[in-house]
């Protein structure tokens, strides 16, 4: 029994030291944390719950059957815990053995607690910090790449799956992160690549540094592959921790709900002054959204991309609510491909699991020009549509000042089955602006610029505002813009059991 033990404490210990002190020394010199401080890091203290301790790779070719390379646990670090008190599963990727690379076990590892997951339903979250396939074992590393995939593609759409990348992810290791619904990384020691700097190089001849090519601002950035990104692991796990506190467990769960002293009734007078007496001028949405929310309390998603639309989330009475809204400050607002994406993909997740989607609406229209058509606008725009009309959660729109053409549609109109349509006296709701709807309509008086004129100013006042929408029945009511909170929170507070049924079927065909 004794022996037992001594053998017993000894593996552990070997396995807690990974790679060895040597390669955990290296680690520390980058700035990085090991796979097992970043697990301490984000899960409450005493929490964490490791399996598969003991477990090694199978491997007997290119030495790899030599105890130096036997190491337990075969370089990821799994098993369950906890982050403010709510059940996590989480896979860290040790990074000083055999390079975190994937090998059959190690893939095993990580399919055991995503399988857990789904059964029990509570989120994933990968701490990603991989060099891709363990090359010494072939078709099984990317046989067991592949089990992770179909558990990814698996648990979509019934916990929660977020990603970290912590590290280099190349080949293989960046298609797992790509189909969980977050990627966040870490910047100057986070790397995301189909192909390296090197094989660019030789194949297409382009000289490209590795954080040109896949770094944490390229993809947060240009890609829009990632969400965030971090100055470093410390603030990279606090800030997952945060972000947690916004999701609920499964797609069997309502959003999770956390006291404020933030009242639902709460009067924002500054609002009243928000949109500018110039019709051209543009203003910050996000001032709206940190006044009405609770607390000003706003975790922004992708920033960085797509500015022209803003998504995250925030509270309404404590519960979590998914946030999207036109910026006037980029583009006027306009709905382009990146931002039609962008809003899509974060209003599915949101449907998915049960969390009201509130809508600002301050939109011109799809932004023009060939770079857009050529680039598929039509089809990408179509993905927003297509999103927000399948979508059953609680939808609540705000119009508060331009909504034009087609993007007034897209826009989480009544139309697409919005439960709860506002606008604010500045609404604008028409085909097109006035100027330009006139020019149009009165062709052969544009020589005229009296007519002109009197003209704009005669569909100013016949459209120009949120009226006619209204007597259709297409806004419910025309709010003062101080009351926005109040009426947001008493008509969630109404939508709060809503069923919406849809017709049997396999599958939707979305316009990818």
């Amino acid at each position: 029994m004794q022996e037992i033990i001594r053998q017993l404490e000894e593996k552990r210990n070997r396995a807690y030291l990974g790679g060895g002190q040597k390669r955990i020394d290296a680690q520390h010199s980058k700035g990085k944390l090991t796979a097992r401080e970043r697990v301490e890091l984000l899960l409450d203290p005493d929490s964490f719950e490791e399996w598969d301790l003991f477990k090694e790779h199978r491997c007997t070719d290119f030495g790899m059957a030599e105890e130096k390379n036997l190491i337990p646990g075969d370089g990821v670090v799994t098993g369950y815990g906890t982050i403010n008190g709510r059940l996590v599963f989480v896979f860290s990727q040790d990074f000083t053995v055999h390079g975190g690379s994937l090998s059959a076990a190690h893939a095993e590892k990580i399919c055991k607690i995503m399988d857990k997951a789904v059964q029990v339903g509570a989120p994933v979250i990968g701490l990603n910090d991989s060099g891709g396939a363990r090359i010494q074992e072939g078709v099984d590393s990317l046989a067991g790449y592949a089990e992770v995939f179909q558990r990814n593609v698996e648990a979509s759409g019934v916990v929660p799956q977020i990603s970290m990348i912590m590290g280099p992810c190349a080949g293989g290791a960046v298609y797992s992160p790509a189909m969980t619904d977050f990627i966040f990384m870490v910047k100057d020691s986070s790397y995301m690549f189909v192909t390296g700097p090197d094989v660019v190089k030789t194949v297409t001849h382009e000289t490209v540094t590795a954080e040109e090519l896949g770094g944490a601002i390229t993809h947060s950035t240009k890609s829009g592959v990632a969400d965030l990104a971090f100055e470093n692991d410390v603030e990279a796990l606090l800030q997952l921790r945060r972000f947690m506190d916004f999701l609920p467990g499964s797609n069997r769960e309502k959003p999770p709900v956390r006291p404020t002293a933030d009242q639902p009734d709460r009067i924002e007078m500054s609002l009243d002054t928000l949109i500018p007496d110039n019709a051209n001028k543009p203003y910050d949405m996000k001032e709206l959204i940190l006044k009405v929310v609770d607390e000003g309390e706003f975790f922004e998603v992708q920033p960085g991309y797509a500015g022209n639309i803003i998504v995250g989330f925030a509270r309404m009475e404590g519960a979590t609510v998914g946030v999207v809204a036109n910026q006037p400050m980029v583009l006027a607002g306009c709905l382009d491909i990146a931002s039609s994406i962008k809003a899509a993909r974060f209003v599915r997740f949101c449907d998915a699991f049960n969390i009201p989607i509130l809508t600002f609406v301050d939109v011109p229209g799809f932004l023009p020009g060939t770079a857009q058509e050529y680039g598929g606008i039509i089809k990408h725009g179509a993905k927003l549509l297509y999103a927000y009309a399948e979508c059953t959660v609680p939808k609540i729109t705000v119009i508060t000042r331009k909504a034009y053409g087609g993007a007034y549609d897209v826009m989480s109109s009544k139309h697409l089955k919005g439960d709860v349509n506002f606008a604010w006296p500045t609404a604008e709701i028409a085909v097109m602006g006035p100027k330009g709807a006139v020019e149009i309509i009165f062709r052969t008086d544009i020589g005229d610029s009296e007519k002109i004129a009197a003209r704009t100013e005669e569909y100013r006042q016949k459209f120009a505002n949120p009226f006619v929408a209204g007597h259709r029945g297409f806004i419910d009511d025309v709010i003062m813009p101080h009351s926005t909170r109040k009426r947001i929170c008493r008509s969630l507070a109404m939508l709060k059991d809503k069923k919406l049924e849809r017709p049997v079927r396999k599958h939707g065909n979305i316009p990818l």
